[in-house]
């Protein structure tokens, strides 16, 4: 990896735009970047790591972007890192743009755009750049995988960051293997001791679950034998677990068959006592039901024979019943005459009450006569009512001219104002036109954008539905191969096996004296016979049309993988790799402001609308000014009329009326008398008809009375029954002669009276018998039933135990076998003497390499003194293997890192991080890494020992790399040439290239 080009703008201290062209600096090999403390050095390499990884390094990082702007910038400049390397052969430029609060371009308030990034790579053939992606993960992870390395494995290995090392070459074994870990990704070492450990866990839960299983059988099976089963006290992975429960339940199971075989027989003898005490039971109950009934007809008997005389009264009183039953009619007709007789004569008082005395006694022909008289004098009222109407609608016609007058000086009082008006509604209504025509215009160009949108959005949503049916197409067309190569296999095994025994195929059709298809021998002393399991054609055939349907499956599989895949691939193409939610909220965000803007234009024939009806609301208002006060003027010469036509009517209606307020209320007293005469008229009639007819309805009633053998219609009328009394009666007469028909059937009964002569039924003591046998009946058959269920419980238990035994013992082997193996990678095994995990086994290895790269380095830098050497030894409790030592030269000891001096720290640092970088670089794929920077720990070096690890640094150009020292020592400033100046000032920071 060569970095070319970095260009930072807004960024960290930097407040405007800075370059910085290392090309330029890399062409000495050794460069300086050199400032004040607080200037901006290490913000240099931020922007870097930033360009790359969209991060910064260490604790400068940070969850919102918007913390790497400049508080120095311009509100108008927006932050961007923008960065140009070379890396495995490709020429790429990265740009990023962290989140950035702007103003809001409408209304108040700030708003946040989003972050933003570019790659491009330059075609060297076409000469130009071309642009590969615009997504912040797409982008991260084709550098990641360019590079090799992470983040924090670029932080390490690329900006040798200050102080860093020194930590890690005084570090304890823990902490140097945290960053072992991160820097070469041994992550997958520990899953697998984490993995062994699950499963450790995981097969001695499942073992101790089977012993806890069998356990639990076991004491059920305790608790169903009862006495009959000894079980000793045991616990889950108890030896001889399996071996104690299974014998013991072989003693149970057969205790539990004895117990049933005696159950049986109790069973037998219970069942035989309990159905003769049924019988003897069922006798009794018969004898006493005999008796009881022969008993209860003695009764009823004698209960009829005191009754007698109450039957007797009942029959003649029915036969009285029957008799008056005749007259009936007759007296219904009287008692309707009577009511009807009654009514009318209340009818006929009621009226003459009403009427005046001159015709209070007047006979009906009287008041007839007076009713035609008035109905004459009420039809000459007609002309007077035709008058009074007249009056009336000559008072409603000046009613409506006043009504008229008032509605005209309303209107032109409304019409003067709203015309006063009128100037300043067009005005509003042209301002509401020209709003909604530039909303129009806006919607137009909105809704060239959904249609895009739209399909995007839709491409997108397909994308990520095909994205879940490609890996279930996956999975179909594997499943499809996997059948067809099985079809396959198993066609040949078939095929080889009917080779085999194609002997005893062509035998079958082979005849004595007939020649062999293969030999031609005519004799056929020993041929062969077809042997069990013998393949014929038929299966053959079977099997190849099996393995013929299978390929078929899997092209068709296939040939539907295909087709998910170039649909996915469309619609990746169409929707970007833009997320679906992201779609989701742009295009509603569009929508919303689409159905806004619509909303607004949609106005606009409304406010036209109301315009025009505005004017010519305003040429009607005028109008009617106008025809208003036409309409004034006629009014005067009407009004003059209506007052003589008025005064003419008066005089003809007051000689009509005779002293009543109205020609209605003459009319109406007129017809109230009418009435009151003529119904007066007809109510005397009805009485004197009423009269007659029951008089006619007493001189039949006398008559029927007499023929039915009554002496007076009164006495009829007592004996006469209405019908409920009438069906009681005969109820009660059919009741006497069913009850004395049965008493008499009962009593000639043969087996009652013979059981009557019987001694009384003994029923107490023959219940008590039966409830005897029946108790003990159940009591044999439940013993018997819990002797059945113990047994089969008990074949159940067994055999489920004697299962989960077979299935126990391949389990307990297979948790000792991953028991051991976690143990050896955990550290904990006997067999790992010096307890070293599985990781921390990796990491020593890749340690010793780091020491070996770094003693080459070392051994310059310190004149040959000192040597680099990686320890397996244990340190106090701990685990070995990640020890590292120094050894001294001059003395021949090796001691601890933490006994170098400062200076000696720092060289030796130097050397450790330069050797992890080519380890690094090495695991990264061998990654060419053509550009270091070192960052800071220059200022504690003697001048001898400064031009030693300058020699070391400037050596590195071997490789064709060049190196970047970050310090603030003067002293590296007279002894590198090319440098980067950081200038701080109270505007910012800025940029300075010297030497180059």
């Amino acid at each position: 990896m060569r970095l070319h080009r970095l260009d930072i703008t807004a960024f960290g201290p930097f407040g405007g735009s800075h370059t910085v062209d290392f090309d330029a600096l890399s062409t000495a090999g050794l460069f300086l970047l050199h400032g004040p403390t607080g200037a901006g050095k290490t913000s240099v390499l931020d922007a870097v790591c930033y360009a790359l990884y969209g991060s910064v390094p260490g604790a400068r990082q940070s969850g919102q972007g918007m913390n790497l702007r400049s508080d120095h910038a311009e509100r108008a400049t927006r932050t961007e890192v923008r960065l140009a390397l070379t890396v495995a052969g490709r020429r790429l430029e990265i740009t990023r743009q962290p989140p950035w609060e702007r103003p809001k371009l409408r209304g108040k308030g700030m708003t946040v755009d989003k972050a933003q990034t570019w790659l491009r790579e330059y075609d060297a053939r076409r000469a130009a750049w071309k642009d590969l992606s615009r997504s912040h993960q797409e982008i991260g992870t084709e550098i990641e995988q360019l590079l090799g390395m992470s983040r924090e494995q670029f932080c390490q290995v690329v900006l040798l960051p200050q102080g860093e090392f020194a930590r890690f070459l005084r570090a304890d074994a823990e902490a140097r293997g945290r960053l072992l870990g991160r820097l070469f990704d041994t992550q997958r070492f520990a899953d697998v001791e984490k993995r062994l450990a699950e499963r450790r866990r995981a097969t001695e839960a499942r073992v101790r679950e089977g012993d806890t299983a069998l356990l639990a059988d076991a004491h059920r099976m305790q608790q169903e034998a009862g006495d009959a089963m000894e079980l000793p006290d045991l616990a889950p992975g108890d030896p001889g677990l399996a071996e104690t429960v299974l014998g013991a339940a072989a003693i149970a199971r057969s205790t539990a068959r004895e117990r049933l075989a005696v159950a049986h027989c109790r069973l037998a003898a219970a069942e035989s006592a309990h159905a003769a005490a049924r019988r003897r039971l069922d006798e009794a109950r018969e004898l006493a039901r005999l008796q009881s009934r022969f008993t209860e007809a003695r009764q009823r008997a004698e209960r009829l024979q005191e009754r007698s005389g109450t039957h007797r009264e009942t029959q003649e009183r029915m036969a009285r019943a029957r008799k008056a039953e005749t007259v009936a009619p007759a007296l219904e007709l009287r008692e309707t005459a009577d009511a009807e007789h009654r009514r009318a004569a209340t009818a006929e008082a009621r009226v003459r009450g009403l009427l005046p005395g001159s015709h209070a006694d007047a006979d009906a022909g009287s008041l007839a006569a007076a009713a035609r008289r008035t109905a004459e004098e009420l039809g000459g009222l007609d002309a007077a009512r035709r008058a009074e109407r007249r009056l009336a609608e000559l008072a409603d016609e000046r009613a409506a001219l006043d009504r008229q007058e008032r509605a005209d000086d309303d209107v032109q009082r409304e019409a003067d104002a709203w015309l006063a008006a009128w100037d300043g509604t067009r005005a509003e209504l042209r301002t509401r036109i020209d709003s909604a025509q530039e909303a129009a215009t806006r919607a137009e160009q909105l809704a060239v954008q959904r249609a895009p949108m739209q399909r995007r959005l839709d491409a997108a949503r397909t994308r990520d539905r095909l994205a879940a049916d490609l890996e279930q197409a996956r999975q179909r067309a594997d499943a499809s191969h996997q059948h067809a190569l099985d079809t396959r296999a198993h066609w040949l095994d078939l095929k080889e096996q009917r080779l085999n025994g194609i002997a005893a195929e062509l035998a079958a059709h082979l005849s004595d004296g007939e020649p062999c298809a293969v030999c031609g021998a005519t004799e056929h002393p020993a041929p062969a016979r077809k042997v069990a399991g013998h393949v014929d054609r038929e299966t053959e055939d079977a099997a190849l049309a099996a393995h013929q349907q299978a390929g078929e499956r899997q092209a068709e599989d296939e040939r539907r993988l295909g087709l998910v895949r170039e649909a996915l691939a469309a619609a990746t193409a169409e929707a970007g790799d833009t997320p679906t939610d992201r779609l989701t909220a742009e295009a509603g965000e569009l929508e919303r402001e689409y159905a806004r803007v619509r909303r607004e234009a949609s106005a606009l024939h409304s406010a036209q609308e109301e315009l025009r009806q505005a004017e010519r609301e305003r040429e009607q208002r005028l109008d009617d000014r106008h025809h208003a006060a036409v309409r004034a003027a006629s009014r005067l010469t009407r009004r003059d009329t209506l007052e003589r036509e008025q005064a003419q009517l008066h005089t003809e209606l007051t000689q009509a009326l005779g002293g009543a307020d109205s020609v209605a209320a003459r009319a109406a007293r007129l017809e109230r008398q009418t009435a009151l005469l003529t119904e007066a008229a007809d109510a005397v009639r009805a009485a004197e008809d009423a009269a007659r007819r029951l008089k006619d309805a007493d001189a039949r009633l006398a008559d029927a009375a007499y023929r039915a053998g009554f002496d007076t219609p009164r006495a009829a009328a007592a004996a006469l029954l209405d019908p409920a009394a009438h069906r009681e009666l005969q109820h009660r007469l059919d009741a006497w002669q069913q009850e004395e028909a049965t008493v008499r059937a009962v009593l000639a009964e043969a087996d009652t009276a013979a059981a009557a002569r019987q001694a009384p039924a003994d029923l107490t003591a023959a219940e008590r018998a039966a409830d005897t046998a029946d108790r003990r009946l159940r009591e044999a058959a439940s013993a018997r039933d819990a002797a059945a269920r113990c047994r089969t419980e008990l074949d159940r238990l067994s055999a489920r135990a004697t299962a989960a035994v077979r299935r126990l013992a391949p389990l307990r082997e297979e948790y000792e076998r991953v028991a051991r193996l976690a143990a050896l990678t955990a550290g904990t095994s006997a067999d790992n003497e010096r307890r070293m995990r599985l990781e921390s086994y990796v990491l020593a290895a890749r340690l010793e390499q780091v020491a070996a790269a770094a003693t080459v380095r070392l051994s310059r830098m310190s004149s040959g003194r000192y040597t680099l050497v990686h320890s397996d030894d244990r340190t106090g409790r701990g685990r070995s293997g990640l020890g590292l030592h120094v050894v001294d030269a001059w003395t021949g000891r090796e001691r601890d890192t933490a006994t170098l001096s400062g200076g000696e720290t720092f060289f030796a640092s130097l050397a450790l991080a330069l050797g992890l970088a080519d380890v690094v670089t090495d695991e990264a794929g061998g990654i060419r890494l053509d550009t270091l920077f070192i960052d800071e720990g220059f200022g504690s070096l003697d001048d001898q020992t400064l031009d030693e690890v300058l020699d070391v640094l400037d050596s590195l150009r071997e490789r064709d790399r060049s190196v970047g020292i970050v310090s603030h020592v003067a002293d590296l400033r007279r002894r590198i040439h090319a440098r980067l100046e950081v200038v701080k000032g109270r505007t910012g920071s800025s940029l300075r290239q010297r030497g180059v």
